[in-house]
């Protein structure tokens, strides 16, 4: 197949050129829209009872959790103030009379309960609904109007607007902005990092393009994607991390193996074709082992985390395309013009005496201290992760001074009650008011409960200390009824959690209870992820198993694979727990530790970094292979191999390395650690897993590396995915003299 794709670019490359030409523009046209069609959620399973909750509020008494809450703070004096009562009294009147407002309250009209005033009484606040779809545009712009209209002074008070809503919408603001700063960063480098690896501009500049396509043309298969399903604005730093590195990666090798091919002699056609056969290949399969990684994420009910696959997938399949066919096409038209511009000469990779042949050569020496060394050092990097913590992003992802953490902070620093925070409890099947007052008063004898605001009145520790009045009119329904139940605790915290499962574990007079809230949601989350967990994983082992299998026709090279990438990973995440939960990088990194490591990004990064491993892993397990079967040496062929490839491997994970680092900048603390996270998982496979523990555990097995049983062989023979023609055609691919036979395997 990969000869005939060969020709193919070879004998109609200008076509292949004005076709892609034509669908680049066409994907910037398109594409360059897919922003405005992306959402904001997808953070929570659709089937859980938190969710649940959230529709039966809407559907029973139309309400739900405050999206925006007014911090209103006196110049001088007390929020009791009369020139400072006037003024709040104002605003809620206002925001009242305002379209698209619910459920305004606040301190002046509310009673002037201690509930909803700071401590030193200098400070109160005013909570309000915006009822309507997330990504509906109308509702965005309503949020926007009264930021900008409300987050200002007015008189004798200065007021700050934060909440759910301006939180996320601050850190889809960040992100954008640290998405520009990330590809200014990248960019530059990678080119320089090119130069070097190259030593010309010309061949430097065709990975920076390609890479450059592979993020256009994802950007257009999500909105196609987004005619058909919700998306996560989060995907976009996918697209643009992976977009480039892999792309830069894919034709690294691919512009590599092309003026290797020319060094050997042979005329550009035939380079061409023979470079589609062996390197392309090669990318083809690879670009098949991570897209089967991210398609893992397809099984998960959270749309945020699917988001992650359709990008992926998406911008990897734009890569592998035009990295196996389009830039093929490029290399036949520029011919030997791609050594132009040349700064200064590289001798190509020699099969034996370079540094990589010396160090696969001094490994195989000592196979067996190398691979106790190096699976005892991922091990013990690893360790931090039996403590990790799980949680969801909250306020604190964000910079101290930004403007939705610092109304976070000083509700959770100087108010007495974090009525911001309080979540609702529905109630179905309700039959009398005595069900609710006991049950109300229950749930109050929790020991992270505040306060229960009940349709029967107020409960603390168990006794009612208010009676019913016109503000708790609005927990009635027709046989059902709502519990407002404020916590005395961290909603996205272990006590959060803890207080979730007592409240759900209680016993309760009525047809159906629904737990609803933040607390509620990361639970719940939780359980709709972990449960996969195991799922995802088998999933992924067991196609890559697979597709390794069908690709060398051996049982223990893609066992090996599986076991050193998930080694690597260990490593990874545990370092990602010692720095970003434990807070050890905290000052050097500039960010908030809570304590807690967000749920979906361990997931996100074992599919991605998985993926990338088995990328590295195919790359170089080819090159041994196309030695092997040349040689039928197995130490001859690891230390060529190797020689061969390493230089390549650790340019492209130093390239993509760059990508992910690039977007550890953020601002915004989980993208920061999936930058780091990623950025961390590539070098350690490239330069611990790839240099020392390959090539150590492929000289302990010997030619027990590509053993199958005779079963197996026959299928692998029969259904492998080697090339089964000629690697070329005499004609049009004359063999240069010394060159030497060429493999048919990679």
């Amino acid at each position: 197949m990969f000869t005939r794709i060969g020709h193919l670019t070879v004998r109609r490359r200008r076509t292949v050129l004005v076709v892609s030409v034509v669908a680049l523009v066409l994907a910037g046209v398109v594409g360059g829209s897919v922003f405005a069609r992306l959402s904001g959620g997808g953070f929570d399973d659709p089937d859980s009872e938190s969710v649940r909750a959230a529709d039966l509020l809407e559907e029973h008494f139309g309400t739900g959790d405050p999206d925006l809450v007014l911090v209103v703070s006196a110049i001088d004096g007390t929020v009791d103030d009369p020139d400072v009562v006037a003024e709040g009294e104002a605003i809620i009147a206002e925001l009242a009379r305002t379209e698209g407002t619910d459920d305004v309250i606040g301190y002046w009209t509310a009673g002037r309960p201690d509930a909803l005033a700071s401590s030193a009484k200098d400070r109160a606040i005013v909570l309000l609904r915006v009822p309507g779809d997330q990504d509906d545009p109308t509702r965005t712009s309503r949020i926007e109007t009264l930021i900008e209209e409300y987050d200002t002074v007015r008189g004798p008070v200065r007021v700050q607007v934060g909440g759910p809503d301006r939180t996320f919408e601050q850190i889809s603001a960040t992100i954008e902005s640290d998405l520009a700063r990330a590809e200014a960063i990248a960019i530059p480098l990678t080119l320089i990092l090119l130069i070097i690896v190259f030593g010309g501009v010309v061949a430097a500049l065709l990975p920076v393009a390609i890479g450059v396509v592979a993020v256009l043309g994802a950007f257009f298969v999500l909105f196609a994607v987004t005619l058909a399903t919700d998306v996560s604005i989060f995907s976009i730093n996918l697209v643009t991390a992976m977009g480039l590195g892999l792309a830069i990666d894919y034709s690294l090798f691919v512009v590599s193996r092309y003026r290797e091919e020319l060094a050997l002699g042979r005329t550009v056609e035939a380079a061409v074709v023979r470079t589609v056969e062996t390197a392309g290949r090669t990318v083809a399969f690879s670009a098949l082992t991570v897209a089967i990684s991210l398609s893992a994420l397809l099984i998960f009910p959270l749309y945020f985390l699917r988001s992650f696959a359709y990008a992926g997938v998406g911008v990897i399949l734009v890569a592998m395309v035009t990295s196996v066919v389009s830039l093929p096409a490029l290399l036949a038209v520029l011919g030997t013009r791609v050594d132009s511009w040349r700064l200064f000469r590289r001798r190509p990779p020699a099969e034996s005496g370079g540094l990589w042949h010396r160090i696969a050569v001094s490994v195989m020496r000592r196979p067996a201290t190398v691979a106790v060394t190096g699976v005892v050092v991922l091990l013990a990097a690893g360790i931090p992760f039996f403590g990790v913590s799980f949680g969801v992003p909250d306020d604190r992802v964000l910079p101290e001074g930004d403007p939705a953490r610092e109304v976070a902070d000083i509700l959770r620093h100087e108010f007495p009650s974090a009525e911001a925070d309080a979540f609702a409890v529905v109630a179905l099947g309700v039959t009398t008011d005595a069900q609710v007052d006991a049950y109300a008063a229950r749930v109050s004898t929790l020991e992270n409960v505040t306060r229960v605001d009940a349709v029967t009145g107020r409960y603390v520790d168990g006794r009612q200390v208010a009676p019913p009045d016109a503000t708790t009119a609005r927990f009635a329904g027709d046989a059902s009824t709502w519990l407002n139940v404020v916590p005395a605790v961290e909603p996205i915290s272990p006590e959060g959690e803890r207080l979730v499962a007592e409240i759900r574990e209680l016993d309760f007079p009525f047809a159906e209870t629904a737990v609803g809230g933040q607390s509620a949601a990361l639970v719940d989350s939780k359980d709709a992820i972990f449960g996969l967990v195991p799922v995802a994983a088998g999933l992924i082992g067991g196609a890559t198993f697979v597709l390794l299998f069908l690709m060398f026709g051996s049982l223990l090279v893609p066992l090996k694979a599986i076991v050193l990438n998930t080694l690597s990973l260990t490593a990874t995440f545990g370092m990602m727990v010692w720095l970003f939960q434990e807070g050890n990088g905290a000052d050097l990194f500039g960010f908030t530790a809570t304590g807690l490591t967000d749920t979906t990004t361990p997931i996100l990064m074992f599919c991605i970094a998985f993926g990338l491993s088995m990328d590295y892993e195919v790359f170089l397990l080819s090159r041994i292979k196309e030695e092997h079967d040349r040689t039928g040496d197995n130490d001859l062929a690891v230390a060529a191999g190797l020689e061969r490839t390493g230089r390549l491997v650790t340019a492209a994970a130093l390239l993509l390395s760059i990508t992910f680092f690039a977007f550890a900048t953020s601002g915004v603390t989980f993208i920061k650690l999936f930058g780091f996270g990623l950025g961390v998982a590539v070098l350690v496979d490239a330069f611990i897993v790839r240099a020392t523990l390959v090539p150590a555990l492929m000289k302990l097995a010997g030619e027990w590396n590509w053993w199958a049983p005779a079963p197996l062989r026959r299928l692998h023979e029969r259904f492998g995915l080697a090339e089964g023609g000629p690697p070329h055609e005499p004609a049009l691919c004359p063999e240069p003299v010394g060159a030497g036979p060429v493999s048919r395997s990679s």
